[in-house]
């Protein structure tokens, strides 16, 4: 596995010399944050990019993300010119040897948290989910929620929740298909593989529909076009918020099958009500077992890009939430951990 770290830029409080320090880093994980959604990102602020990054001495191979936009999920007339800027975007990307996009198809919020820093036992704080008080939430009146797109006022919010009021799951799907069949051909002409990450959480919200929750959802938006450029981010922590995702049995099947191109790998404590909160990666912080995903990567010979996700804010660090230096390095030198102890096992058997 190729280990990477996401990076905000730089206003990011993680610096890339500090991200460098981690043993085993290789990568960054970056984007453009600000072009407007759905314009085409400029070949030139995509190479000053990579060689900020990589005089840092690090990759700059995975693009996290390039935002869909939603009049493409909602099916609107203006998706082929929106679609068109998004195959524009990729032959950019792939010209300065960017190798895999991550992307969301995930209507109006992105992640969604009930709670910024919920204070943990052992005093950090991480991001929580309450699925009750999620359901309670009128977003219609313009209350802001962590992990929403608060660049929506709350006018065009209101329009934005009306407009997918004639979208169902269907009809987002055809949507997701649409563009999939649009873009994917240029993915492969540019080298690229776009790799969609689940619902965050994996299940519907305020009324919106959500389209990449479990295993079949993942089999169905595969099938859609079978190229290795049609592939998956694979989130643990997004899919593990419904325990009725056999993570270990997903890995074994779509890796075994070369699909996924991104590993997602963090943890979190989830509940059968469908409430959640970050965790220590450690298998025995959470609900999954990071070492029994780890195996199965393994065992299907995985050599495509991973990053340690969210973390808890720990030791007094401040800064983005879910995004700061150390409980991700601690989960980094975890999972390198992990790989290097199956790997010595595996050889020793032989």
């Amino acid at each position: 596995m190729k280990m990477t770290f996401r990076w905000y830029g730089d206003d990011d409080p993680v610096t890339l010399a500090k991200i460098r320090q981690i043993p085993g880093m290789t990568g960054i994980v970056s984007a453009i944050y600000d072009v407007p959604v759905g314009e085409v990102w400029p070949a030139g602020r995509i190479r000053a990019l990579k060689q900020t990054i990589n005089a840092a001495g690090l990759a700059f191979e995975v693009v996290e993300s390039v935002p869909v936009h939603e009049d493409i999920k909602l099916g609107k007339p203006d998706r082929d010119r929106l679609i068109a800027n998004y195959c524009a975007t990729l032959r950019n990307l792939g010209a300065e040897g960017v190798k895999m996009v991550c992307y969301n198809f995930m209507p109006v919020f992105d992640w969604t948290r009930t709670d910024l820093a919920m204070p943990l036992p052992d005093g950090s704080n991480a991001l929580s989910f309450d699925a009750a008080e999620a359901d309670a939430i009128d977003v219609s009146k313009g209350i802001s929620l962590p992990g929403w797109d608060a660049s929506y006022k709350p006018e065009e919010l209101s329009a934005l929740l009306d407009d997918y009021r004639s979208v169902d799951e269907e009809k987002l799907f055809d949507n997701l298909a649409y563009f999939l069949k649009a873009v994917i051909p240029a993915a492969e002409e540019a080298g690229i593989r776009m790799a969609i990450h689940p619902d965050d959480p994996p299940r519907p919200i305020f009324g919106l529909p959500r389209i990449v929750k479990n295993r079949d959802d993942l089999d169905r938006i595969l099938a859609v076009v079978d190229s290795p450029a049609n592939s998956l981010t694979f989130c643990t922590g997004s899919l593990g918020a419904d325990l009725g995702n056999d993570l270990v049995a997903m890995v074994r099947e779509f890796s075994g099958r070369g699909r996924i191109a991104f590993a997602h790998l963090r943890n979190v404590k989830t509940s059968a009500a469908g409430d959640f909160h970050e965790v220590a990666h450690l298998s025995s912080e959470g609900s999954v077992d990071l070492g029994e995903v780890v195996r199965a990567y393994h065992d299907t010979g995985f050599t495509g890009y991973y990053r340690p996700d969210h973390g808890r804010m720990i030791w007094g660090e401040t800064g983005k939430p879910g995004y700061g230096l150390y409980d991700r390095a601690l989960g980094a030198v975890y999972i390198n951990g992990l790989w290097e102890g199956i790997a010595k096992t595996v050889a020793a058997r032989q």
